[in-house]
């Protein structure tokens, strides 16, 4: 027997209520992996070498008890015809070696013939182009850090200089994924029409590209042959608050931690073994302790002129490896490295 139309069944009567529990929301997005070496500890390094097998630079900091290392990607003093690219199978074995050792920051060293300041059309494309290759392969290698310098102008030609460096940096990065890496232009010693000698040139470098991941990288020796004496605790405060007030200390991510062969305001670059230069040992603990510098990487690059001189890096007897550096509240952040750390060479 059927029912009147327009009756409801209730039987068959669903009450529909909403609930703001059964909402879609997107899962959230997995957080970065935070790199095993940004554990808190301080970081100290040196320039080792590529030769051969590029994974062996990871070996040979790690042997000689550094915790963060510096490379070139390429010959430093050579044009590479072509494009020199890492392949996937080395850079992968890479990134994967670094990991286990708890390596880093890993820094490059752009080669030292690249001029992206340069008016001369050949030089400049060649620069710009050098430039590609250099961020390709530091993103291959998984690199914190690129290290430029910032190159040289005509004479009389500061502001263009600088302007035609940010415009080369914006090309050479045209149509890539930078990922975490960061450009640091380094501070030079002022030596001929170089730029960067200047704190306020490294600034305006920066004004001139503010959408690319960039900072700086100090360098001891050229800071004092610039004009800027660290040997006192005076003369590094002043050194230091400059920077901040030009730069700010915040974008200050590496510094080379150099010696100099040449006296306080030379302009002429010439690095040394660290205590046996102008600046002197004393000088290099108040900068490796300083707190103002706190969580930055230190790098050496002091010379190699034959086989065995990064060991002496690690020896008391002029190098900085050793513990004996640190003041007591640093030293357990050095120790948090591993046993490895620290130590030294036989």
């Amino acid at each position: 027997m059927g029912k009147p139309e327009g009756m409801a069944d209730d039987q068959h009567r669903i009450d529909l209520t909403f609930d703001a529990a059964d909402e879609y929301r997107p899962e959230p997005p997995t957080p970065p992996e935070v790199p095993a070496w940004k554990d808190g500890s301080l970081r100290i390094g040196i320039y080792t070498s590529i030769a051969g097998d590029i994974s062996r630079a990871l070996e040979t900091a790690h042997t000689l008890g550094a915790n963060a290392l510096q490379i070139f990607s390429s010959s430093p003093r050579m044009w590479v015809r072509g494009v020199s690219r890492i392949s996937d199978a080395d850079a992968s074995h890479f990134r994967e070696r670094r990991k286990q050792l708890a390596l880093g920051p890993l820094v490059i060293h752009d080669n030292y013939l690249i001029n992206l300041a340069s008016a001369d059309p050949v030089l400049r494309t060649r620069s710009v182009q050098a430039f590609h290759q250099e961020i390709v392969r530091a993103v291959s290698l998984g690199a914190d850090y690129l290290v430029a310098h910032p190159g040289s102008s005509d004479e009389g030609k500061m502001e263009q200089g600088i302007a035609a460096i940010a415009q080369g940096l914006k090309q050479a990065a045209r149509g890539l994924k930078l990922g975490d890496l960061r450009i640091l232009f380094e501070n030079t010693a002022g030596q001929g029409n170089s730029i960067g000698s200047r704190f306020e040139e490294l600034r305006a470098i920066s004004a001139h590209a503010p959408i690319l991941p960039m900072g700086v990288c100090i360098d001891t020796a050229h800071l004092f042959a610039s004009g800027w004496d660290l040997r006192t605790s005076e003369g590094l405060n002043d050194t230091l608050q400059a920077l901040d007030r030009t730069v700010g200390l915040g974008r200050v991510a590496i510094v080379h931690m150099n010696d100099s062969k040449t006296p306080l305001g030379s302009r002429i670059d010439r690095h040394e073994h660290i205590g046996k230069g102008k600046i002197g040992l004393e000088a290099f603990g108040r900068i490796l302790n300083h707190p103002l510098l706190a969580g930055r990487a230190f790098i050496a690059e002091t010379p190699i002129d034959k086989p065995g001189d990064d060991r002496k890096m690690s020896r008391p007897s002029g190098g900085w490896l050793d513990g004996r550096w640190l003041r007591p509240d640093r030293q357990g952040a050095s120790s948090a490295c591993g046993k490895n750390r620290f130590r030294k060479a036989k």
